[in-house]
């Protein structure tokens, strides 16, 4: 065995990873594209439709991004009509984001984002449930 053999593509765990992730991605790309969603603006609106309300700074943690990315992302959710953003009445430091009713309805529509994609991924659903539970595992909290 080579010393270089680490380096090597084939033996990083984080390559196929990216890819996948890239991949998946772009499969949702046409079922978003008829919400006139992005991935990103989606896994926040799948966080509202599930919680109606909560801080910028839980929202972020949930879905992994900061606030400078957030910021923007959140501003075109609201132009869209999708969401709220106002200050804690008590603590100003404090943005609360919160679904409208448009974003509600909004979640009628992406039901047909988990049919499609479940005809994109050639996993069966055990499959599905052991890579869920492992990502889950790398990302070092217990899936929900």
């Amino acid at each position: 065995m080579d010393k270089y053999d680490s380096l090597k593509i084939e033996n990083q765990i984080c390559f196929p990873l990216y890819a996948c992730s890239k991949e998946i991605i772009r499969m949702y790309k046409p079922f978003l594209d008829e919400l006139d969603l992005t991935y990103t603006q989606y896994i926040t609106m799948m966080i509202l439709w599930d919680k109606g309300s909560l801080n910028v700074k839980e929202l972020g943690e949930q879905i992994y991004l900061d606030s400078g990315t957030l910021t923007p992302l959140l501003k075109k959710l609201e132009t869209k009509g999708y969401i709220t953003r106002e200050r804690l009445k008590t603590d100003e430091r404090v943005l609360i984001v919160k679904i409208t009713d448009l974003g509600l309805k909004l979640r009628e529509k992406a039901l047909i984002v988990p049919q499609g994609m479940a005809s994109c991924v050639r996993l069966n659903p055990e499959e599905a449930k052991t890579l869920y539970t492992l990502l889950y595992k790398v990302l070092g909290k217990s899936p929900k």
